[in-house]
């Protein structure tokens, strides 16, 4: 694969999460969106380290903390969904008018 072919696919990514996190209404799909955004910055971090860096470490360790933010993103994404079906029995993003008790 070339560079051009990946940039195009994590722009591929990357569109598809912006077009998924604004059109949804439901917090799940809207999570899996912000997910898709971060996997194609992901990809283009690392092809542009694969292309251009010569063995230095960098672009893996910028990979490494992107994964994990988005590991801490999706629990505390998990975790507000919870608590706000669990507090005002909604699933959507329309039916919460405000997030004060």
């Amino acid at each position: 694969m070339t560079l051009t072919t990946l940039l195009l696919l994590a722009a591929a990514l990357i569109g598809i999460g912006i077009y998924g996190a604004l059109s949804q209404q439901s917090f799940v799909m809207l999570m899996m969106g912000l997910e898709l955004i971060l996997n194609g910055v992901m990809l283009a971090a690392v092809a542009f380290w694969a292309f251009s860096g010569a063995g230095v470490p960098e672009g893996q360790l910028l990979t490494i903390i992107v994964m994990a933010v988005m590991a801490i993103e999706m629990a505390m994404g998990f975790a507000l969904v919870v608590a706000a079906f669990r507090g005002k029995q909604a699933d959507m993003t329309e039916s919460l008018t405000g997030l004060k008790h």
